[in-house]
């Protein structure tokens, strides 16, 4: 069964299901749970980051490109309590310390250091892309070793490997688009094709970080 959503509410009794970019029977809903009745108690529900930020509630696993897993095994209260307050208060503020901890150290733009975590995780914690990359700025485990990361999804380690990384490529590019493109496809992409890769995922990538920057500026 087919059903289009066209409002971020989803509506009691509603199927978790919908087309999405003409994938069949991809269970994706948009992301907003307030409505949904209080008595569905199942713990099966996923939370993803989509690549355009926006957050989407699935009743399966989802392998997409850029789709990042943040959360598994809800139930419906849990989910929609998820998305009112992903982090909490307390949370964001720890990891803006961090952010400005990591600027000073690596002599950075606290800012730059911002918009890649708001592309990479959102803020979230805990996130996981297809790939295997995790936590607040997405590495992968082979750049956590790199950096003598001992918890992936610790904010304060995570942001600190991260912002070394990234510090390490703008030092190695001297451009800024460079750098950024080497942090999401890997120096060896960007060395093949003598600049950003052609991978759409990549170009995206480079020009959303560089939005979100100019926006925290």
């Amino acid at each position: 069964m087919r059903t289009n959503i066209t409002s971020t509410r989803v509506r009691p009794g509603v199927p978790l299901s919908m087309a999405y970019s003409g994938i069949r029977q991809l269970a994706v809903i948009v992301c907003f749970l307030a409505a949904w009745p209080a008595t569905s108690n199942a713990a099966n529900l996923y939370i993803y980051l989509t690549p355009t930020g926006e957050r989407v509630v699935t009743n399966r696993p989802v392998s997409l490109p850029g789709y990042v897993l943040e959360h598994s095994g809800l139930n419906a209260r849990n989910a929609g309590q998820r998305l009112r307050d992903p982090q909490g208060l307390r949370g964001r503020a720890e990891i803006e310390q961090h952010i400005d901890t990591a600027a000073s150290q690596y002599q950075l733009d606290a800012n730059l250091i911002r918009a890649v975590i708001r592309q990479e995780s959102n803020f979230q914690v805990n996130a996981r892309s297809h790939k295997g990359a995790m936590g607040l700025m997405q590495l992968m485990p082979a750049t956590a070793a790199q950096y003598r990361v001992r918890n992936i999804t610790d904010p304060r380690e995570n942001i600190h490997a991260g912002s070394a990384h990234l510090k390490y490529l703008l030092q190695r590019y001297r451009d800024l688009d460079l750098a950024l493109a080497a942090y999401n496809a890997g120096e060896t992409a960007v060395a093949r094709y003598q600049g950003i890769p052609p991978y759409p995922e990549t170009q995206a990538y480079v020009e959303s970080v560089k939005r979100w920057y100019r926006g925290y500026q």
